[in-house]
């Protein structure tokens, strides 16, 4: 399910980096996660790219917008600002288990998460996972009951990596 939707973002040249808990799960801890988190570079071409490749899929907004708007900078402002819109939430209309948030605004900039994100083979298709470093520092910036329990799992797998 996961797979399918993120080698779908790839295929279609969208520059993102998965975060949050399925993040965590891919860099190694099992856990429970309800949705996929992804950090999207906002430039306007990536973000309609992105729009329209969910969309294919199925997801449609969970707010009552046009879900191409997103990829208006001015109106995704006004959301964060109005609305205080952190997220951008799409819903599979056909397995309501699957959501994906799309953050509004970067937790921190892009490029530099890119870069030192992990890369990871599904298929055919590389996608970008948050380093450990950097899930850590998100997590920590949150701050809710479930990121302390994710932040000690993951300096475990760091510091087993780092051991090996």
């Amino acid at each position: 399910m996961f797979e399918e939707l993120l080698a779908a973002l790839a295929r279609a040249n969208v520059r993102f980096v998965v975060v949050g808990g399925l993040a965590v799960v891919i860099q190694g801890h099992p856990r429970l996660t309800a949705d996929v988190d992804l950090v999207i570079d906002l430039e306007s071409s990536n973000v309609r790219r992105a729009i329209d490749a969910l969309l294919a899929r199925g997801l449609r907004p969970l707010l009552p917008v046009n879900a191409h708007d997103f990829a208006d900078e001015a109106k995704r402002r006004e959301w964060v600002e109005s609305r205080n819109l952190t997220v951008f939430s799409m819903r599979d209309e056909r397995n309501p288990l699957l959501t994906v948030d799309l953050f509004a605004v970067e937790p921190m900039p892009f490029e530099p998460l890119w870069s030192r994100s992990d890369r990871v083979t599904l298929g055919d298709q590389t996608i970008h996972v948050a380093s450990i470093a950097d899930l850590i520092a998100m997590k920590r910036a949150a701050a809710r009951p479930q990121d302390a329990a994710d932040i000690a799992e993951l300096e475990a797998i760091a510091r087993l990596r780092h051991d090996s």
